[in-house]
């Protein structure tokens, strides 16, 4: 039985486009797609997805783990879902959403059962207990979130550590003395949430080189518990000029907060998140932010684990860990902090 390598091989194209070329999912030259269906008449190659696993062990289908988390916003969530569904699609792959409160449970059904080629993990912790699987696995494995130990696969994140740096040091270069940032919910720091304390951190050590003082607080994921914890940040550090937000919750609830509170950024309070720019599209936010990029961080995950797959990657290859580079999006809401 011909397989789909032997198509690609005779074809002279990668797998992925015979891939394109049969399902229609991404244009291909007319030439490569000439080339694919002479080899495929001539092979009497039937690409059938039963008979394709059968002969190749490969399934065309990339498992995504991914919760919603209480603690967490989903709509944020639904960002890095999306990217990397959107990729896996563009290289002719299908995704297995998996999202099972017991992520281990369910990485290993599906790597078990190889109903996957390969695994991309979301809600990446410090210490995940789903990794152990995941290495264990014949599959490869990506991850968008840095993990304490990244052995064994390969991991793609926002530089957190240099975000937060970035953040406070642009405030910090307005002439702002005192801030505020405004974290993810206790839980998720409590639970491995490690992007939590590295952007904080960071934010931390950069504020006292500078001689600024931080209030370092947490928020909720949600409405309306976040607009309290904003009310009680700013009644608590009245002195405050400046906001941080690493909290995607409270950046959707912050223009009610202000609207009820008279204020105006830049005008009375500076604000800075960290968020996508659809995300500040979708809740129409105007603070400036520094981009969370999950669209670009799905594509590169998914991007290397189709290498993997393919064999364009062997398995002696090093793995990468690869960060984002904070990207400030100025919508004019950072300045000078009000004179007095």
């Amino acid at each position: 039985m011909a397989t789909i390598g032997d198509v690609a091989r005779l074809a002279g194209v990668s797998r992925s486009t015979v891939s394109y070329a049969l399902s229609g999912k991404r244009a291909i030259s007319d030439q490569a797609r000439a080339r694919v269906e002479a080899a495929v008449a001539e092979l009497g190659y039937t690409p059938n997805a039963g008979a394709r696993a059968l002969a190749t062990s490969q399934t065309m289908v990339i498992g995504l783990l991914a919760e919603f988390l209480e603690d967490e916003f989903a709509p944020a969530m639904l960002q890095y879902i999306q990217g990397v569904s959107n990729t896996a699609h563009e290289l002719g792959y299908d995704i297995l959403l998996v999202t099972e409160a017991e992520g281990t449970r369910g990485l290993k059904r599906i790597t078990d059962s190889r109903m996957v080629d390969g695994v991309v993990l979301l809600n990446v912790a410090e210490d995940d207990g789903r990794l152990p699987v995941l290495r264990a696995a014949p599959q490869p494995g990506a991850l968008v979130g840095l993990p304490g130990d990244c052995t064994g696969v390969d991991v793609f994140d926002l530089d957190f550590e240099e975000t937060g740096r970035h953040m406070l040091e642009h405030l910090a270069r307005l002439g702002h003395r005192e801030l505020i940032l405004v974290s993810q919910p206790e839980h998720v720091e409590l639970r491995g949430g490690a992007y939590v304390w590295r952007l904080r951190n960071a934010a931390a050590r950069a504020a006292q080189a500078r001689g600024i003082t931080l209030h370092a607080v947490s928020g909720a994921s949600r409405q309306p518990d976040i607009g309290r914890d904003l009310h009680a940040a700013l009644d608590a550090h009245p002195g405050a000029t400046g906001l941080i937000l690493n909290n995607e919750a409270a950046a959707a609830a912050l223009p009610s907060v202000m609207h009820e509170r008279g204020l105006a950024a830049p005008r009375d309070l500076s604000v800075v998140g960290r968020y996508s720019a659809e995300f500040a599209s979708t809740f129409s936010l105007p603070y400036s932010s520094v981009e969370s990029a999950p669209d670009r961080l799905g594509r590169m995950a998914v991007r290397q684990l189709v290498r993997r797959i393919e064999g364009e990657i062997t398995p002696d290859d090093p793995y990468v860990v690869r960060f984002v580079s904070p990207e400030l999006v100025d919508r004019g809401s950072t300045g000078a902090p009000p004179a007095g």
